[in-house]
Parts: C-alpha cells; sequence; structure tokens
C-alpha cells in the first residue's frame, strides 16, 4: 500500500514538473523541469527495484544519474555558448 502511494506521489509530481517545463518563462526553468523529472525517474527505478527485491536496479539508476547528469550539463553549455539566452534580450 505504502509503495502505491509513493508511486502516486511522484506521479503527481511530474505532472507537475511538466506543467512547469511547458509553461516556464525561461529556457533555465524548462531545464531544470526536466531535471526534476528525471531525478524522480531515477527514485521510481530505486523503489521499483526495492520493492521486487532486485538490488541491480540501484545500478541502473545510478547510472541514468550519470547521464542525466551530462545531458543537463550539455544543454547548458549549448545555451551558454548561443546567442539564445533569455538574458540577451532586452
Amino acid at each position: 500500500m505504502m509503495f502505491v502511494a509513493v508511486l502516486i506521489a511522484c506521479a503527481v509530481c511530474i505532472v507537475m514538473l511538466v506543467a512547469r517545463a511547458a509553461s516556464g518563462p525561461s529556457a533555465f526553468d524548462r531545464i531544470l523541469a526536466v531535471n526534476s523529472v528525471g531525478t524522480i525517474i531515477i527514485l521510481g527505478i530505486s523503489l521499483h527495484g526495492f520493492a521486487l527485491g532486485r538490488p541491480e536496479f540501484v545500478d541502473i539508476s545510478i547510472l541514468y544519474a550519470v547521464l542525466n547528469f551530462l545531458g543537463t550539463l550539455a544543454i547548458l553549455r549549448f545555451y551558454r555558448s548561443s546567442d539564445t539566452s533569455d538574458e540577451d534580450v532586452v
């Protein structure tokens, strides 16, 4: 029962973050929302591994966390080097 409650709470958080990503006033707000969705997915993978008694899911979630982090860094570097950032607009 507790597992279902936690999954429902994660689903509600993901829905709120997707709404934030869709209506974010700046690109950095959208990037933060997508990164947060990735973090909640990592939590979900770990929860499934715990509930099913499969400790190898923790390895999968760590790999996904590294990919999420590197993807966020790559996107932020792209916005830093491009001329389309929101701070340039006056």
